[in-house]
């Protein structure tokens, strides 16, 4: 757990270059997401969605999206520049550090990042008063589980393609349809059952319902900790993915 640590902070300084226009976008997108499909939108949905106004309804899912979209962001192109342009994986390596350490370093400022991106998500809707329980607070631990949930996986798969070609796949043919049908705009009751059964196989699902419990102050019920559960999971076994093909790909 240490070991990381040195890792982490080469991150952290790298960021400190990069802070400014990504903390303008953290707040810019949120607010432009809220004014488009939830006071846009939602002015065409009179009745609201499942009790709440369209606006309250869909910030919740917002919010899990943009911690998925965040970690699949941090976890592709970043992590193919430490392999390919900067080899910055390379160097650490030939320091005295493991590649477990390397690998846990990175992770951590990915989920840093998600955290940021959320936190900024969750002062936007406070301002437009969409956060209607103190239970709001766990939502950022509710956005860290599904940011390892993804982005282990992701890092796995960048670490073993050869070029940023591949990269764009992820976003069109797993990130979209995902954000598009695990319940962040519509409830996924609504999809046919056998689209209805992939959204619940999917990570995003189960942290938009999580994150949604937690904003609107709703019962989570009985299948809560099985939610939990099933998106540590994911990160457990998106860890072990990746650290597979990061050795393969950095064993001398």
């Amino acid at each position: 757990m240490i070991a990381m640590l040195p890792v982490f902070e080469y991150h952290l300084v790298n960021y400190r270059r990069t802070w400014r226009s990504s903390t303008l976008s953290s707040l810019v997108l949120p607010l432009l997401t809220m004014l488009g499909f939830g006071v846009g939108v939602g002015a065409y949905v009179t009745g609201g969605v499942e009790g709440h106004p369209y606006l309250e309804w869909m910030v919740p899912g917002l919010i899990a999206s943009t911690a998925l979209q965040t970690a699949v962001g941090e976890s592709s192109w970043p992590v193919m520049s430490c392999f390919e342009w900067v080899r910055g994986y390379f160097a650490q390596v030939a320091a005295p550090l493991r590649i477990a350490d390397v690998l846990a370093g990175h992770l951590a400022f990915m989920m840093f990042r998600v955290l940021l991106s959320v936190v900024a998500f969750l002062l936007v809707a406070l301002a437009f008063g969409t956060l209607r329980s103190a239970w709001s607070l766990t939502v950022p631990l509710i956005a860290v589980l599904v940011g390892l949930a993804v982005a282990g996986p992701v890092a796995a798969y960048t670490a073993s393609i050869p070029s940023d070609t591949y990269l764009p796949i992820v976003l069109r043919f797993v990130v979209l349809p995902m954000s598009l049908f695990s319940g962040v705009f519509f409830p996924v009751e609504s999809l046919p059952e056998v689209l209805r059964w992939v959204a619940y196989a999917l990570p995003l699902s189960h942290a938009v319902d999580l994150t949604r419990a937690a904003t609107l102050g709703l019962d989570p019920g009985a299948g809560a900790a099985g939610q939990v559960l099933y998106l540590a999971l994911w990160g457990v076994a998106g860890w072990a993915l990746a650290l597979w093909r990061y050795r393969r790909r950095l064993a001398v």
